[in-house]
């Protein structure tokens, strides 16, 4: 027994209720192919400053990578460069005062 289907015209409502199933099923993987990617970007930016946290020189480094960037760029940014010392100085205070709090 065959059964063969010719011109099937389907109403414009369950026409439309296809199309927005479609839309939401497209939209669903594409939030979870972006959640995706953030999750792998947040993973990753944990890596980077677990070891840029670990070594002082890698954090010099990148600081001096950073402001090479944005000098090589045709912009009109002011870079005032800071030494890492004065950085020490304010996480070394900042520290001590959150350890003073907490007495």
């Amino acid at each position: 027994m065959n059964v063969e289907l010719k011109n099937v015209d389907l109403p414009q409502e369950m026409i439309r209720a296809m199309s927005r199933q479609a839309e939401a099923e497209r939209d669903k993987r594409a939030k979870i192919i972006n959640s995706e990617g953030e999750f792998m970007s947040a993973q990753k930016l944990a890596e980077a400053s677990d070891i840029l946290g670990s070594s002082h020189n890698a954090l010099q480094l990148r600081y001096l990578q950073v402001m090479t960037e944005i000098a090589a760029e045709k912009n009109s940014t002011m870079i005032i460069p800071l030494p890492m010392e004065v950085m020490r100085y304010f996480t070394a205070m900042t520290d001590h005062l959150n350890k003073k709090d907490k007495e």
